[in-house]
């Protein structure tokens, strides 16, 4: 096979769920010369923006959702395992700390935002699922990053994502740091809520936000406009 008809190949057995095809067509794409992150943007994405709308749209249901997520995630430890950690850095985009919060062991849809933000020019430090507020903090702190982007897929966790934002005003840290947040229980009034940055419902909408926040308009904390900017063009 070409690269174009791996690339499509690819795409088809993501949505499909099909893991082991998936990483088959992964190492035939990297022995083809492509790079990670070129496989990550022309297959993995798309074939997650499809899936992610059918389920939205009502035409795929959470157990279609789970098994192209691990499908998706079977091809990204392919390609993520040959990338070097300073490739996504080289690019300028400035750093994100991203993990799931305290509580939570769910990690397709924040394993998915970290490749694409990856092969958008970020530097990304991922701190796995279960991740305590002041964890994220620390590390955000060490590794000079610009965004925290917090996941969770349970209401159970949702709190967290509130009291890493109450830590970083009481450590006056709160300008330092945009912070965004994803997940299925999350929604824009709860981002407005406990005055976080940014919210994402997929990952594009993370990367669009991301990119705009960075580019320089904004201030960590004036969040209002932010998340109005952010929502009128995803």
């Amino acid at each position: 096979m070409d690269q174009e008809e791996i690339i499509k190949k690819l795409c088809e057995v993501i949505i499909d769920g099909d893991d082991v095809e998936a990483v088959k067509l992964s190492e035939a794409a990297l022995a083809s010369g492509m790079d990670a992150l070129s496989v990550v943007k022309a297959a993995i994405q798309p074939a997650m923006d499809v899936v992610g709308d059918r389920f939205q749209n009502g035409e795929a249901f959470l157990p279609e959702l789970i098994i192209a997520g691990d499908a998706a995630t079977a091809s990204l430890d392919v390609l993520m395992a040959t990338l070097s950690l300073d490739d996504a850095a080289a690019a300028g985009k400035g750093t994100v700390v991203i993990g799931v919060m305290f509580g939570d062991n769910h990690d397709i849809g924040k394993n998915l935002v970290k490749a694409v933000m990856a092969a958008n020019g970020f530097k990304v430090v991922d701190l796995g699922v279960n991740v305590h507020p002041r964890t994220f903090i620390e590390t955000a702190i060490k590794e000079n990053a610009k965004i925290i982007a917090l996941s969770t897929l349970i209401t159970t966790s949702m709190p967290y994502q509130r009291e890493l934002i109450d830590l970083l005003n009481a450590m006056n840290k709160r300008e330092d740091f945009f912070v965004i947040l994803g997940g299925g229980p999350i929604t824009p009034e709860w981002t407005v809520k406990i005055g976080a940055d940014g919210y994402g419902r997929d990952a594009k909408d993370a990367v669009n936000l991301s990119l705009k926040l960075v580019s320089g308009e904004f201030t960590p904390s004036k969040f209002y406009p932010i998340i109005e900017n952010a929502l009128k063009t995803n």
